[in-house]
């Protein structure tokens, strides 16, 4: 018998990865804002989304004598402003164009007085070159324009069934931890564990990466599929000791991946799982130990008794 369950709702590719890439060139706008505007936290933190009560949201934001917060609405379907001088608003959350969106929402930051300039170009998606998508300028994107309502509630819902495990895992580290947070480029919800040692200098010279990478790290994350990939729960180690994909996890659907590097585990078996909690945070939990064993982590230090 097949279980499932209204806080894991099926989440199938071909049914919605035209508002899949849609909404992530909507959330890259939003959180190149929050970009802009916020100063630089160690391994890009001030950049993600979070998970909210409603959706996802930037967080406060400075600017000038004013904070201000950016929330996408996927219960309504609206994209939220509020200012702490009282302003707000709402645009709705509809089929539309990303330059259609990216208009709207730059206007109505300058009505209020928010005269905030991005770099408008999308990131980690494929090149104009791509024949799976194209990146196009925001102000000129005309292709990407599907908005279903249902299933964008249900990849929130999903989301907030994973941030809930997620914190409870992190909440087992007392080492250097990020927070649980929603990475608007490579669309995907992820904590990051930290050994507390630098890791080696990496071969890549851009300084996004360097940042990410200066030290040992073990990552968690969500992804919700793209490219022909069904969405995914996947872990791995920065850098990666040997003998890591030789390791036996949890649960029995997890497998390595030798060109990514990674452990992956199957959004469907989650879901399908007597105890979906569970299963997410076994394999949360035996790929974390894998990795941090077999790099000498001081895991007696790192964990909380």
């Amino acid at each position: 018998m097949v279980m499932t369950s209204e806080n894991w709702p099926e989440l199938i590719l071909e049914e919605w990865q035209d508002t899949l890439a849609t909404l992530q060139m909507w959330t890259q706008i939003v959180g190149k804002i929050r970009l802009e505007l916020t100063p630089l936290v160690n391994h890009w933190w001030n950049v993600p989304l979070y998970v909210s009560a409603r959706g996802l949201t930037t967080s406060p934001m400075p600017y000038g004598e004013r904070i201000f917060e950016i929330e996408f609405d996927f219960i309504d379907h609206k994209l939220r402003i509020d200012c702490s001088d009282g302003a707000r608003t709402a645009l709705k959350l509809r089929p539309r164009s990303v330059a259609d969106f990216y208009n709207e929402l730059m206007g109505t930051l300058r009505h209020f007085g928010i005269d905030v300039k991005i770099w408008t170009m999308p990131v980690e998606v494929p090149s104009p070159s791509s024949a799976v998508r194209e990146a196009i300028r925001f102000e000129q994107d005309e292709v990407h324009k599907s908005y279903d309502a249902d299933y964008v509630n249900r990849f929130w819902r999903a989301l907030v069934s994973i941030d809930e495990v997620f914190k409870q895992f992190r909440a087992r580290f007392i080492g250097k931890v990020s927070p649980v947070h929603f990475w608007w480029g490579s669309f995907d919800h992820a904590v990051t564990r930290f050994s507390g040692r630098p890791a080696p200098p990496r071969e890549v010279t851009d300084a996004w990466t360097q940042e990410a990478y200066s030290h040992e790290v073990i990552s968690h994350g969500f992804w919700p599929g793209g490219n022909g990939a069904q969405a995914a729960f996947y872990a791995y180690s920065a850098p990666e000791p040997a003998g890591l994909g030789d390791s036996k996890v949890k649960p029995a659907a997890a497998f390595y991946s030798k060109e990514m590097h990674e452990f992956f585990l199957p959004y469907d078996a989650v879901r399908q799982s007597p105890s979906p909690e569970d299963a997410l945070m076994g394999f949360c939990q035996s790929t974390y130990e894998a990795g941090a064993d077999l790099a000498k982590w001081d895991r007696g230090s790192l964990e909380r008794p």
